[in-house]
């Protein structure tokens, strides 16, 4: 991988990579489909990564479709895909990690402590290894999207980080390679997830400011539905991933919730637009 890299790189090339845990779906295609518009060549990875799971974890049985992904990695023309071994990875005494003070402490951090460290660990050496000019990752892991890019910062690296849109099922759902999980009774209640974010979108575009009040429409909303249980539902500064007390600022309204024993993660992203005579006015981005 490096090697091919290097090449692309002594030609002038402008490198796009996209890392992925596998289990692809149309998310994962529609930043290859960006990629392919910014570079050439575009580079894939493969890496189911232990380093981010919790011993309670799915890492085990985390979806491995390697036929299936390879398949449609060719038929998206990336030009390279990269399939490490841990082994090659995290090799024997491997003791070097990175982690991102303050930012991976809160909401997917309190939840699965060691998750954020194994990520930003992984995705460093996938960035040096490749030494892409773009990498490309999805908005709905909003946090880590954040995380990612604050490493890429305070390391220097000579990488610019794109974020692509949430791809979504035709009721709502986040596209999520543990969407496979579901149970067909649980994937009919998952939606409830869209349909809260939707119903705060629809208080801000009436007027609430208030970001507790929007946390009460979103529990009101999750509440209703027996089979989900609420995880967190906050409503945080887009940059600093901090509580706020209203909608004033660029921020997300986050969600997570257990659908049986599958974790889903959910996010709204506002930002402010000025408008002429009457003040800012919100986008939405759901």
């Amino acid at each position: 991988m490096k090697q091919t890299a290097r090449q692309a790189r002594a030609e002038s090339r402008v490198i796009g990579f996209v890392p992925t845990m596998g289990a692809l779906h149309a998310g994962h295609l529609s930043l290859i489909e960006r990629a392919r518009k910014d570079c050439d060549p575009v580079y894939a990875s493969i890496f189911v990564n232990p380093k981010q799971f919790g011993p309670k974890e799915d890492f085990a049985k985390y979806p491995r479709m390697m036929e299936t992904d390879s398949e449609q990695l060719s038929s998206a023309k990336v030009n390279a895909l990269f399939l490490p071994e841990p082994a090659e990875m995290y090799p024997p005494g491997f003791s070097t990690y990175v982690n991102v003070e303050g930012l991976s402490d809160r909401l997917e951090g309190r939840t699965r402590p060691s998750h954020f460290r194994g990520v930003i660990t992984v995705v460093l050496k996938l960035l040096e290894i490749v030494q892409p000019n773009f990498a490309y990752f999805g908005r709905k892991d909003a946090q880590q999207a954040r995380l990612i890019s604050a490493m890429v910062r305070d390391l220097n690296l000579d990488t610019e980080i794109v974020l692509g849109p949430i791809i979504r099922e035709s009721d709502g759902l986040a596209m999520s390679s543990r969407n496979v999980y579901l149970s067909p009774e649980e994937r009919k209640a998952a939606t409830v997830v869209h349909r809260a974010l939707a119903a705060a979108r629809e208080a801000m575009a009436a007027g609430e400011r208030d970001a507790q009040q929007l946390q009460n429409v979103l529990r009101k909303h999750l509440e209703v539905e027996a089979l989900a249980k609420i995880d967190y539902a906050e409503i945080v500064d887009a940059d600093s991933f901090e509580p706020i007390s209203r909608i004033a600022r660029p921020c997300y309204i986050l969600l997570a919730a257990y659908l049986g024993k599958t974790r889903l993660i959910d996010n709204l992203f506002v930002t402010l637009r000025a408008a002429h005579g009457s003040g800012d006015t919100l986008d939405f981005h759901l």
